[in-house]
């Protein structure tokens, strides 16, 4: 029989024996070989399609005064209009569409929405009128419904927790990446399609070319993307059960600590609605500025006597999100460095609702444009430290029906952003009441996630 130990060896104090560093030496190397295996095969193509989704959503905010409201003549209210109607479809079928999603799988679904809404976001080019404007932008948001949701459920199949704010911050990058290339790009084929079309608009032609790379990659998608680690051929035999099992065991945990939530129960458990507020003063913020920021720009030169080309507008709008870009990633590291999730979110969200308050009062387009930078930034610090939080206690189908219904609400935001913005400065003539509308959104949602931080300490797990 073997000899137990002493009390006074390593293992009587619980030290690690030899075996057992190495062995936790062995996974570390084995985590470190397979996510990076996993992130270079998905993220590259997951931002891919995120880069075009967002610009295709987003680039109205580009075409309005790139002549489509001029030719179409509409006022800020009917633009606000227009750039929010998406949002009626893509809310009224989040949920569903995520939950077809969980059943049918993301390498199906994911293709059907790429391909009808690039199909769609062609099609706008054609609008004769505000009416048939309104049509194919809501029509765009029911094709678009459920791709958001879809990705971040994806990615939970893919990237343990510990990694999962990093995994979720690239494929957000994204967001300030379609304005760092596609806004200077968007003005640019404005300007092209102006300059040798004689009967197509450039905003028409802009708007045509922009939806082609999401069919493109629709198609792609249905030969590229894998369901789950344990269908990935291109890992080896060891690594495939790795991850699987790291996943299994860590969807185990979840469900063992944590209320299990059908999915009746998860739309309606107060913790997913508060967090949906939470979300909904951060995307209040990020869709204020992707459909406002190049008309703000553009007025300069009334505000401040400026003198900007359309091209030169696109650029000056890229800067803001190149540095929320490299902000963003830094942030959501830290976040998964320190395990720390609800002042990750709270923080950025009371820092962005400050800074848009003082842009409205700065005296220079310099001045303002630091301000709105680093409102820029808060905003995409906080995006991607706030998935991990609804992640953390809902899995399954729970988690596929919670976290759309989350987007649902938050995404509400894309359509009031525009539109109250476009009812306030219509009526007092300056866009600063709107900025103003923002900055208490954001505001309200810091002080939600601290009061969810205070009440319930799961969030933070």
């Amino acid at each position: 029989m073997a000899a137990s130990p002493s009390a006074d060896s390593p293992q009587a104090h619980g030290a690690s024996s030899p075996q057992s560093a190495a062995h936790a030496g062995t996974d570390r190397a084995m985590e470190k070989r397979v996510m990076r295996k996993v992130t270079l095969r998905l993220i590259p193509f997951i931002v891919a399609m995120y880069f075009i989704n967002y610009l295709d959503r987003t680039n109205i905010g580009i075409a309005g005064p790139g002549g489509m409201n001029e030719e179409l003549g509409l006022t800020a209210t009917q633009f606000g209009f227009a750039a929010g109607i998406f949002f009626f479809g893509y809310l009224l079928l989040e949920v569903p569409s995520n939950l077809a999603l969980n059943r049918f799988g993301a390498r199906l679904w994911l293709a059907r929405i790429l391909i009808s809404w690039g199909l769609l976001a062609s099609l706008m080019a054609f609008v004769p009128s505000p009416f048939w404007l309104y049509v194919v932008r809501f029509l765009l948001g029911v094709a678009e419904a459920g791709f958001f949701p879809g990705v971040i459920l994806y990615l939970t199949f893919w990237f343990p927790l510990t990694v999962r704010a990093r995994a979720t911050a690239l494929f957000l990058l994204a967001i300030p990446l379609s304005s760092v290339v596609g806004a200077p790009v968007s003005t640019w084929l404005v300007q092209f399609g102006n300059d040798f079309f004689a009967d197509f608009a450039g905003w028409r032609f802009m708007l045509f070319i922009e939806g082609i790379p999401a069919v493109i990659l629709g198609i792609m998608c249905l030969f590229y993307l894998t369901e789950r680690p344990k269908d990935a051929k291109w890992l080896q035999a060891d690594e495939r059960q790795w991850l699987q099992d790291t996943m299994d065991a860590e969807a185990a945990q979840t469900a063992s600590t944590t209320q299990t939530h059908s999915v009746a129960k998860s739309l309606t458990q107060p913790r997913v609605w508060a967090l949906g507020f939470v979300y909904f003063g951060a995307v209040y913020g990020l869709y204020s500025l992707s459909f406002f920021l190049p008309t703000i720009i553009d007025g300069f030169s009334e505000r401040f006597g400026t003198d900007y080309s359309f091209v030169q507008v696109g650029l000056i709008t890229a800067i803001p999100y190149a540095f929320g870009a490299v902000a963003m990633f830094l942030w959501a590291k830290h976040g998964d460095t320190t395990g720390e999730r609800v002042w990750h979110v709270a923080a950025p969200l009371f820092v962005g609702a400050v800074a848009i308050a003082v842009a409205l009062y700065l005296t220079s387009p310099f001045t303002t444009m630091i301000a709105v930078t680093i409102a820029c930034m808060a905003i995409c610090c906080a995006l991607p430290c706030f998935w991990p939080l609804p992640q953390a206690f809902l899995t399954g189908a729970a988690a596929a029906a919670g976290i759309a219904l989350i987007n649902t609400i938050g995404n509400s935001a894309g359509f009031l952003a525009p539109y109250v913005t476009g009812i306030l400065t219509d009526w007092t003539g300056t866009s600063n009441a709107g900025m103003w509308a923002v900055g208490a959104a954001m505001a309200i949602a810091g002080v939600i996630t601290l009061v969810l931080n205070r009440t319930d300490k799961t969030i933070t797990a």
